[in-house]
């Protein structure tokens, strides 16, 4: 990864340094961070949280943080109380790729700074940061086909954002290189634990001879692993994220749950306040910045964390 226009401070900030405290300190009042995530139920959302707080402090920022609860236009209507308090910058972790693109234009327009982190919004956004997510897709469905080596499979999906379709993408694309497997089902689990639990359960009795199941989120696919240990049925889960919650039953011998795609959330809202700060002092970044993910198995998951 180059980026040659990234000043080296802000580098250390997106790894936890605290190089910009004297910058932020010069500027005489408080920088104001505006944040909108699609949801704050999401060990990964708090993890992003966590980390951009502990970023902002090291350069005596404010953050304004809201929770979308995915509706689409709650996170318009929370950008826009946070102009309306003088954001400076404004991070946003969309609910909806397209029915966030008014709001991204109306920040655009009022030139404060507006960076996409973990989901791609539309409209005129100074940059993107998020995980290689067709690769995560593939990766835990080619483990989950070399796996099962045959048989049916579904797929728990999710909310329309690029980053879900990329998932599902690379899934798919994975599963046609084996002829042995076919896809059977697929069913919108919202990345919510409760929704993909009935959903798993409606899909595994439609389909008794499921052999495997893809949850393009680790929330969603603690839900999606208590309807299969009910269900009584051998069959295999892979999902993406790194989830601790899911690691810890990836790890148990005998687990249903095999891999999940491991994303690095702190990395990623780094970054992403990074690219924001930089183009607030004029800095040209790259309109997209991927971040590679790990295929985490049973073995790995004994010693991995976010």
């Amino acid at each position: 990864m180059k980026i040659k226009t990234l000043p080296l401070a802000l580098l250390s900030l997106a790894l936890g340094g605290t190089a910009l405290s004297q910058p932020a300190a010069a500027a005489g009042t408080p920088l104001k961070i505006g944040v909108s995530f699609q949801e704050m139920n999401n060990p990964y959302f708090v993890t992003m949280k966590d980390a951009l707080q502990e970023a902002a402090a090291t350069i005596g920022a404010n953050v304004i943080i809201s929770d979308a609860h995915h509706d689409v236009s709650k996170q318009v209507s929370d950008i826009e109380d946070m102009i309306q308090q003088g954001a400076q910058i404004i991070i946003i972790n969309p609910t909806d790729t397209v029915g966030v693109t008014s709001v991204v234009k109306t920040v655009h327009d009022k030139n404060i700074p507006i960076v996409s982190v973990d989901a791609q919004a539309g409209g005129p956004l100074d940059a993107f940061v998020g995980s290689k997510n067709y690769d995560a897709g593939f990766k835990a469905c080619e483990y989950l086909a070399m796996t099962i080596k045959t048989g049916n499979i579904g797929i728990i999906d999710g909310i329309p954002v690029v980053p879900i379709l990329e998932r599902v993408k690379g899934c798919k694309d994975a599963i046609a290189k084996h002829s042995d497997i076919k896809i059977v089902s697929v069913q919108n689990g919202k990345q919510e634990r409760d929704q993909a639990l009935t959903v798993a359960e409606n899909m595994l009795q439609a389909n008794p001879d499921l052999k495997g199941i893809f949850s393009v989120n680790d929330n969603g696919s603690l839900g999606v692993l208590s309807a299969i240990e009910s269900n009584g049925s051998d069959v295999k889960l892979v999902s993406v994220d790194g989830n601790p919650e899911a690691v810890k039953a990836i790890s148990k011998p005998g687990s249903h749950f095999i891999a999940t795609a491991a994303q690095f959330p702190r990395q990623e809202i780094r970054l992403a306040l990074a690219l924001a700060l930089a183009r607030k002092w004029g800095a040209e970044v790259p309109k997209v910045l991927p971040v590679d993910v790990e295929l985490i198995d049973a073995t790995k998951a004994k010693t991995f964390s976010w």
